[in-house]
């Protein structure tokens, strides 16, 4: 596996890299990965829909009850919401929470597949869930809250250092994805490093393919961006394969790796 003073002296090492060229691989990656980016969007709605559920029955059943009763009484609302604030807003960060990091997880197995395909090797669909096991999640899970604890200041700070931060953030998943051994530290600085080497090219690849993905999603009347939203993931993908690569090794290290 890749070490840490190996990847960052690959880094250090890499040659400059061409947007047309990394954007139209990306392109043509795409054609072949499409359906995988769809049914990772299936995945995050399935897993989303239980926790809507949880938390708008309560409020469902309200406005029931007050359309039974033929009257509009607002002390309702406000003893609902006096009752159940606190809790609400507990469930709420801890459900958003745990979904971002099952994300984090569906992300890194996304790069994992799309290596795969790349590679003109075979996947399946249970593939998406090689990362969420107990390592795996919890990992994912600090990774997310530093993730969190950089861009909540940034953004605090008039935007202007988020928008240098959310390139090496873009690079958190695919750094955990190819490299799941190394600790949620070593994560960061590499993806850090990365994003900092490559910070104009990445940059630019992810307003552009951001930007088309959402064109095209909403020419497909809105229900598109299922299809295009997973785009975006390609470039950085792309970036991570010409600056850091995949050694002979790891041809053999495939998604069975995690499985086991």
């Amino acid at each position: 596996m890749n070490t840490v003073s190996y990847i960052e002296e690959k880094i250090s090492r890499a040659k400059d890299l061409d947007f047309g060229t990394i954007f139209t691989q990306s392109i043509d990656l795409f054609k072949k990965t499409w359906i995988q980016g769809f049914l990772m969007q299936l995945f995050l709605i399935v897993l989303m829909l239980p926790f809507i559920i949880l938390f708008y029955i309560p409020f469902i059943m309200m406005i029931f009850s007050e359309s039974q009763s033929g009257t509009m009484n607002s002390d309702v609302y406000g003893s609902f919401f006096a009752g159940f604030s606190i809790l609400y807003i507990i469930l709420f960060v801890v459900g958003m929470l745990v979904l971002s990091a099952v994300s984090v997880c569906l992300n890194a197995a996304l790069y994992r597949i799309i290596k795969e395909i790349d590679h003109g090797n075979a996947v399946k669909t249970n593939d998406f869930f090689i990362f969420l096991k107990g390592k795996y999640l919890s990992k994912a899970f600090v990774l997310l809250v530093v993730s969190m604890l950089i861009a909540i200041p940034s953004a605090l700070l008039c935007y202007l250092p988020l928008l240098y931060v959310m390139v090496p953030m873009s690079f958190f998943a695919v750094i955990f994805a190819f490299n799941p051994e190394l600790g949620v530290g070593d994560i960061v600085k590499l993806s850090f490093k990365l994003g900092h080497k490559k910070w104009l090219l990445a940059f630019g690849l992810l307003i552009v393919s951001s930007f088309l993905a959402s064109i095209v999603g909403m020419l497909l009347c809105g229900i598109g961006t299922l299809f295009t939203s997973a785009f975006v993931y390609h470039p950085m993908y792309h970036i991570y394969k010409e600056v850091i690569g995949f050694e002979p090794s790891d041809e053999i290290d495939t998604i069975g790796y995690l499985t086991e």
